[in-house]
């Protein structure tokens, strides 16, 4: 069942092209299951032959992700915002600790959501709390573009350099997101400096 869910993928991106990515990556972005590095990295590749334009790939894959991130966050601001304010205290939520993390949000969602958005696991959540504090609009979807473009960058890249080697890529697949990690802490490590300054 894994092998056919993969071999669809595959097929969607080299059959539908930019639209199959967007598609993709938009599913990708909400709670779904689908690999982002399973869609760009052959869509790189299908990019070093020639077969497809590399900043494409880059902005379908950006405006996917803006798409399912966009939904994620207006289902938490709609549904998740009213049903914690009304129910929130019998699941532990009480309203002092909604407050709490509406001013987290307010101080540094910014930082939170570019971040968010470049952390495997992370990335298809860090919408929701954005939408359940009420993040405003603008700037959500300007640091969803900016993380997910450079997540979409970095893949498209891999995938460009490297999509022709299976070999080559289980070997250097971890040391991708090893880098990525590392990049995200330095990121929140001047961040919280520049506040301390502050």
């Amino acid at each position: 069942m894994l092998h056919d869910f993969i071999t669809w993928i595959l097929a969607t991106v080299h059959d539908w092209g930019y639209v199959g990515i967007f598609i993709l990556m938009a599913l990708e972005s909400t709670v779904l299951p689908v690999p982002s590095e399973l869609v760009l990295i052959p869509a790189g590749y299908l990019a070093h032959q020639g077969h497809m334009n590399f900043w494409l790939i880059v902005l379908a894959s950006t405006a996917g992700c803006l798409v399912g991130a966009s939904l994620n966050y207006a289902v938490a601001l709609w549904v998740g915002r009213p049903f914690l304010e009304r129910w929130g205290r019998y699941f532990f939520v009480r309203p002092e600790l909604l407050r709490k993390t509406d001013a987290f949000f307010l101080k540094h969602g910014a930082v939170s959501t570019f971040t968010g958005r470049l952390i495997p696991g992370i990335r298809h959540l860090i919408s929701l709390p954005a939408g359940l504090t009420r993040m405003n609009p603008a700037a959500f979807a300007l640091y969803t573009c900016l993380g997910a473009g450079l997540w979409s960058l970095v893949l498209t890249l891999f995938g460009y350099f490297l999509g022709g080697n299976e070999a080559l890529i289980r070997e250097y697949q971890h040391f991708i997101t090893a880098g990525v990690i590392v990049f995200v802490a330095l990121i929140i490590g001047g961040y919280v400096w520049w506040q301390r300054r502050r």
